[in-house]
């Protein structure tokens, strides 16, 4: 199987476009499964028996696994060949998928997502990687980036659908066995169509040490937000777990300072720009996290909707996204700076997610959630494709895996954040509303009395969709002040193969 592409690097690939689609169809794989699974968990623990203290495993271990190794995923990326390991990714990732679709008990279901999650590091930097190397002339880069964004931002909403479909008109163990077609065609026209550029490998030796600090680091930081869920806050095991993430990701700072050939090159993430789309990315999934996860149970526990209703009412987020990031991210990126479309982009979001605040018992699908979702799709889809382009714009070809990793470190570890952190507000918020509300409840009737609990339920999700205006808000924020890059050269490429070693070319101020 070649590996490399030795056309020079002024000519660009001639199918480079039937790449970009092998390259998306990994990325959608990899994106819904995130929450392709959610929906088909309830069914999944009674065909299994999973206790409730174990449920969470399912999704717990996924994230885990995927969040820790990212960064180990995007340097083996970077010096084994991007390529290959986006092949070999894809092709771990369906054998996890049929295991877990085969799963006879608890532990091999365990087991497969965490290979899931171990594939999936290896196979989501690649992709990005291998984009960004393969389109480096900036209104292509603009049209490709703008399709992987609307593929990574509405991934989540499409995996929703689809898992309702397959849960209620098939079997849960379909939403693991789907991924297998989807790798086995990627993989196939990754072999057949994708050309790597012979210039991006990186020869430098593994860095081991930073390989395990940043791993067990950032295990410890996401594992520590997910007992923080079910234990609190301030519960022993709690803090001992981010006290652990704390001291492991600095002595990782410091090793990256003094090792020749480090995993994080530093370089890498205290670029302003780079460092400002880390930053406000993964505060941005935060905020979204509270949109997937509230709007889900509200939609199915307080107005009744079916796994695949639900599924649909999402779709028109899903559109917004293709059309915010498609039709004006895209058209826009080489004519304004990136910061004028994420920071109005982020606030458009928080806008739909204003919205969406007010729900309540008999809320109007088309009056307000409608809008809420239309606004959110619009404001994150154009903000996230320039994100993904300038993300890994000016690195090093020999650090794009490593770079590509840490956008979806932000994106993991801001859904793992997300996700207990909300969690947390919602449920103390609906517990304190059902604690001033207990003697009306005593007195009602048995409808008065699920009514009340439902309001409860309904007031809890609004007050964390509060805390996810305000993330969304902050986003906005730190994309405007931290992000400086001006208008990409329409004829500048990524800088693949053009700069000296020690140099890292960055957007033109």
């Amino acid at each position: 199987m070649p590996e490399t592409d030795a056309r020079p690097a002024t000519l660009p690939d001639p199918r480079r476009w039937k790449a970009l689609i092998f390259i998306g169809l990994a990325q959608l794989m990899v994106v819904l499964d995130a929450t392709i699974v959610n929906i088909a968990l309830p069914s999944a623990q009674k065909d299994l028996g999973i206790s409730d203290g174990n449920r969470q495993w399912v999704i717990t271990a996924y994230a885990l696994a995927f969040g820790g190794l990212l960064l180990f995923g995007g340097r083996i990326a970077d010096l084994w060949g991007r390529k290959r390991t986006f092949v070999v990714g894809l092709t771990g990732f369906a054998l996890a998928s049929a295991l877990g679709g085969a799963a006879a008990n608890t532990a091999m279901l365990l087991g497969a997502r965490a290979l899931q999650g171990v594939f999936g590091a290896l196979l989501a930097p690649a992709a990005l990687s291998l984009l960004a190397v393969t389109f480096t002339e900036a209104r292509e880069r603009a049209k490709a980036f703008g399709i992987y964004g609307a593929i990574a931002g509405g991934g989540g909403a499409i995996g929703l659908i689809l898992g309702g479909l397959l849960t209620e008109y098939m079997n849960w163990r379909w939403t693991f066995f789907v991924n297998v077609p989807f790798a086995i065609v990627a993989a196939a026209g990754a072999v057949l169509v994708i050309r790597e550029p012979a210039a991006g490998r990186n020869r430098n030796r593994l860095d081991v040490p930073g390989v395990l600090l940043v791993t067990t680091g950032l295990v410890s930081l996401v594992y520590g937000f997910t007992r923080a869920e079910s234990n609190g806050w301030t519960a022993g095991s709690t803090l001992a777990l981010f006290v652990a993430a704390a001291v492991l990701l600095t002595a990782f700072v410091l090793v990256e300072l003094r090792v020749k050939a480090p995993l994080l090159p530093l370089r890498v993430v205290l670029d302003r720009n780079r460092g400002g789309v880390y930053l406000s990315l993964g505060l941005a999934v935060i905020g979204m996290f509270g949109l997937f996860l509230f709007l889900t149970y509200y939609l199915q526990i307080v107005r009744g909707y079916s796994p695949v209703l639900t599924g649909v009412a999402f779709l028109p987020m899903v559109a917004g996204m293709i059309t915010g990031s498609t039709q004006i991210g895209a058209r826009l990126m080489t004519r304004v700076p990136a910061r004028f479309l994420m920071a109005p982009g982020f606030l458009v979001a928080s806008i739909g997610m204003l919205l969406l605040s007010n729900i309540g018992l008999d809320t109007s699908y088309p009056m307000l959630i409608l809008p809420g979702l239309v606004l959110m799709g619009l404001g994150m889809g154009t903000a996230f494709m320039p994100a993904m382009s300038l993300a890994t714009h000016g690195v090093q070809p020999r650090d794009a895996g490593v770079a590509s990793a840490m956008v979806n470190t932000s994106q993991q570890v801001g859904g793992a954040i997300g996700t207990a952190l909300l969690n947390t507000i919602a449920a103390s918020a609906t517990t304190s509303w059902l604690a001033s509300h207990a003697t009306a409840a005593a007195a009602a009737s048995p409808q008065a009395a699920q009514a009340l609990q439902f309001q409860g339920m309904v007031h809890g999700f609004t007050t964390a969709i509060w805390v996810s205006f305000g993330i969304l808000v902050a986003a906005s924020a730190i994309a405007f002040t931290l992000i400086n890059a001006g208008r990409p050269d329409a004829t500048a490429g990524s800088g693949a193969g053009a700069a000296k070693s020690d140099e890292v070319p960055v957007l033109v101020h």
